[in-house]
């Protein structure tokens, strides 16, 4: 009788997590940063269907570099849970804290009981009524969880775009000069592999001044003024 192939437990879980990795490494990473209104995001995009920014609930934003179809179905499933949430409790019991823990969950229990990891990060901001009370969530494709504060990056080149955004970002900066840091970060990661303009920069910000709604996608002609300022 022919003894059953064996893998070891370590090997199996760092063969998934260098699948996992290749996938994320063939998407374009995105930055997120604190500026003097709230938060602002940014993405290298050159499709204008497909969307790696997006809004969860009222104050939340959610960001995935990746396999696109595996972070929107995470996206929807955030959505799901922030509206049962709220009409079951109330809107300030939604929190991205709470969201972050459930995407850890659910990415943590894919990673470790399915053959396929997701090749996804994800990232959750929301903001706050003041900046020191902003939170950033960035989530592995094996559920580990991180917080950050005033700037994040998710993607395969996170930790050079970190570097830069530590070396230049700066406390009150308006929405020109942090989109413009966090352009110049893209820029730097990618070599100047492409020029980064209005036609495939993807930008949204989580505005703590606006009535109701805070999640604004601004569209290329908004995003060609800031960049000219």
């Amino acid at each position: 009788m022919a003894s059953p192939f064996y893998v070891s437990p370590e090997q199996w879980y760092q063969d998934k997590a260098e699948y996992a990795r290749k996938g994320i490494a063939r998407g374009k990473p995105i930055v997120a940063l604190d500026y003097a209104d709230g938060i602002v995001l940014l993405a290298e995009n050159p499709s204008t269907s497909l969307r790696k920014i997006s809004e969860i609930y009222d104050r939340i934003a959610f960001a995935g570099v990746g396999k696109f179809d595996e972070y929107e179905n995470l996206r929807k499933a955030g959505v799901r849970y922030a509206d049962l949430r709220g009409y079951s409790y109330c809107r300030e019991d939604v929190a991205a804290k709470n969201l972050a823990n459930e995407y850890s969950t659910v990415l943590g229990g894919i990673f470790t009981r399915e053959m396929k990891p997701f090749e996804v990060e994800v990232l959750v901001v929301e903001v706050g009524d003041s900046p020191d009370k902003s939170s950033m969530y960035k989530i592995l494709f094996d559920g580990a969880i991180s917080d950050h504060s005033r700037f994040a990056a998710i993607g395969d080149q996170a930790d050079d775009l970190i570097g830069v955004l530590r070396d230049d970002w700066r406390d009150g900066m308006d929405l020109p000069q942090a989109v413009k840091l966090g352009r110049e970060a893209l820029g730097r990661v990618s070599n100047g592999a492409s020029e980064l303009t209005e036609s495939n920069l993807e930008i949204a910000v989580v505005d703590r001044n606006s009535e109701g709604r805070k999640f604004r996608r601004l569209p290329n002609e908004a995003v060609a003024g800031l960049l000219a300022e």
